[in-house]
């Protein structure tokens, strides 16, 4: 198993959060592409004001590296047009996926309509571009209940409005990993989740996206059905050695 083409290495802190220098910050993004050109990693999430950055490095080592972005990232309850502003900006930049974060709070208070018009909106715009498109539901702020309601909400809405073919180019993810959580409890994919998002959002894609850590766990993932896996460790992982990242 070629396990690098599931990964996709992932840097998304600001300096702030990061509490390094924007220079500095800078510069780890940089080291984040080279090393997902160098390992030939399936993608590189950054974010959306490293786009233009990812695609000149990807472009000059002529490396078949896909490049991500995240929209109304980490909260996602900007309005559907703003989103798809930020989209499009991202897709003039260069990237290849965009990774939108679901209203999960509009969908929590019964508001289904805002929630509906920003997925069909949104997945038309990066699908109208021939981009992968991929919903972040964030499962650590959701009921069990509600991760198997809106993983069934986005694909009803995807296969009511969007042809077969599409919908390998359409994902659902299942966090941020900028969720806070309660007494530490798992703020990413764990293999419960995971399930539930398979068995619901099926023909839909899934993507595991943090709380993988080590390359017998992304192994798992995998076999269970997952496409894609979003990590911060992705080097680690690849090498058979535990991810010290919190993503």
């Amino acid at each position: 198993m070629n396990i690098k083409q599931y990964l996709d290495s992932t840097y998304l802190k600001t300096a702030e959060q990061a509490g390094i220098s924007e220079t500095e910050s800078i510069q780890m993004a940089r080291q984040f592409i080279q090393e997902a050109i160098h390992e030939q990693f399936k993608l590189i999430m950054i974010r959306p004001e490293r786009v233009k950055l990812a695609k000149e490095m990807v472009l000059e080592a002529k490396s078949s590296l896909h490049i991500g972005t995240v929209i109304d990232f980490p909260e996602g309850k900007s309005s559907w047009a703003k989103k798809m502003k930020e989209a499009q900006k991202a897709i003039d930049d260069g990237a290849d996926d965009l990774d939108f974060v679901c209203n999960y709070k509009a969908f929590q208070k019964g508001n289904l309509d805002l929630v509906k018009e920003e997925i069909l909106n949104c997945t038309r715009l990066g699908l109208e571009h021939h981009k992968v498109v991929k919903w972040i539901i964030e499962v650590a702020a959701l009921s069990h209940q509600q991760i198997i309601q809106l993983s069934t909400l986005i694909k009803n809405v995807v296969m009511s409005n969007f042809k077969e073919d599409a919908y390998n180019n359409v994902y659902v993810k299942s966090s941020t990993g900028f969720y806070v959580t309660k007494n530490g409890e798992p703020n990413g994919a764990t293999v419960e989740t995971i399930i539930m998002m398979l068995e619901n959002a099926s023909p839909l894609a899934i993507k595991a996206a943090g709380g993988v850590r080590t390359y017998q766990e992304a192994v798992e993932m995998i076999q269970l059905g997952v496409k894609r896996i979003g990590t911060s460790g992705a080097k680690a992982i690849a090498d058979g050695e535990i991810s010290e990242s919190a993503y």
